[in-house]
């Protein structure tokens, strides 16, 4: 009997012994900073620090917005804003601000996914942003793209209230695409896109800057841009919808007041005929197809001559509608076709369509399709 209670006194002191080792292992790593076991509370608690961790971002506008330092799900302000996200970071899309076509997707190899929410426009003329949607989507920030314009920080200020999460504005001007890109990739944690996409950028308004540089302002091609589904609305000298072509051209429509949207300014025919542009471009809606045939048209010389394109508009037109990062293409191919002499040996304008479409879209775009695009 006294054996039998010593044997399990020795056991109890054994398993006390073991506990007590253990205790001591488990104190030991902590104070060593070892990591708790996976699943742990401590270990939850480090990745919801992580989540919640925020920087200071200072924006376009001179706003300082604090952000979460891992941004993994945004949404756009408006058009501009889902064609350069979905050139940067289209895996942080959380929603889209109209649906993309199957035109466009076929084009657009890392396409959003087509669940995404259409949420449509924060700011201009349609203004059917989908507030409500916003919280639904998960996006942790709200990104703007575009023009700046007066009394956009209380715009922005006052969105931020409304949604709860930050809102941030990123100015994309034609010769500011690299610097764009570049503050836009440290935003979303994507530096790497991002400075491949503004290295070809800068390298493409440096070559067409250069060759301008050497065409006097007398000399460069009278041009009009006409967008509108009569062919008579026009994008005026000194619009945001209009840079490319006042960068590279005499743009003959000159009004007292540039309309900021892509449905331009309000013309007609006697107008145009005053104006006399050497060289006619037509929008998406417009009707090149026809106007050699329109006799109304043919009074305009350069009808007549057959000096007129139209503005090839897949996936987006290339010089506007959206005015965004489309138009770095837009310059290219417009600056070879006003002036070819002056490209010879900088590559056709086949060429740096395929690069631009390799290079934003993932696309390898074949010379017939390149064809049937700008017929």
């Amino acid at each position: 009997m006294d054996m039998q209670k010593n044997m399990g006194r020795r056991r109890i002191l054994g398993c006390a012994l073991a506990a007590a080792a253990t205790l001591a292992l488990a104190l030991g790593l902590s104070a060593c900073g070892g990591a708790p076991a996976a699943g742990s509370d401590a270990q939850a608690g480090s990745a919801s620090q992580r989540e919640t961790k925020t920087v200071v971002f200072t924006d376009s506008a001179g706003r300082e917005v604090e952000v979460p330092a891992n941004i993994e799900r945004v949404v756009p302000s408006g058009h501009t804003a889902t064609q350069v996200l979905i050139t940067l970071a289209p895996e942080k899309l959380a929603g889209l601000s109209q649906e993309i076509t199957q035109d466009q997707r076929a084009y657009l190899t890392d396409a959003p996914d087509e669940s995404l929410p259409v949420l449509g426009a924060a700011f201009g003329s349609k203004g059917d942003f989908n507030k409500e949607a916003v919280a639904a989507t998960g996006a942790q920030v709200l990104i703007d793209t575009g023009e700046y314009k007066e009394g956009i920080e209380e715009d922005l200020d006052s969105l931020q209230e409304q949604l709860g999460i930050p809102c941030v504005f990123i100015e994309t001007k034609l010769d500011e695409w690299p610097a764009a890109y570049r503050k836009l990739g440290e935003l979303l944690g994507v530096e790497d896109r991002a400075e491949e996409l503004a290295t070809y950028c800068q390298d493409a308004y440096d070559q067409v800057s250069e060759v301008m540089a050497g065409i006097p302002q007398a000399e460069r091609v009278r041009v009009l841009y006409c967008v509108d589904a009569t062919g008579t609305n026009v994008l005026a000298k000194g619009s945001f919808q209009s840079n490319v072509v006042d960068m590279l051209a005499d743009n003959v429509a000159v009004v007292d007041s540039p309309a900021g949207s892509g449905a331009g300014n309000e013309s007609n025919l006697e107008q145009i005929a005053v104006w006399d542009p050497q060289v006619i471009l037509f929008g998406a809606d417009a009707f090149a197809a026809g106007v050699a045939d329109d006799p109304a048209w043919q009074t305009l010389t350069a009808i007549r001559e057959g000096s007129y394109h139209k503005v090839p508009n897949t996936p987006y037109v290339w010089l506007n509608n959206p005015p965004t990062v489309n138009q770095v293409l837009g310059m290219q191919w417009l600056a070879r076709v006003l002036y070819p002499a002056q490209f010879q040996g900088k590559g056709s304008a086949y060429d740096v369509a395929k690069s631009y479409y390799k290079t934003f879209y993932g696309y390898d775009l074949s010379q017939d399709e390149y064809g049937r695009l700008t017929s």
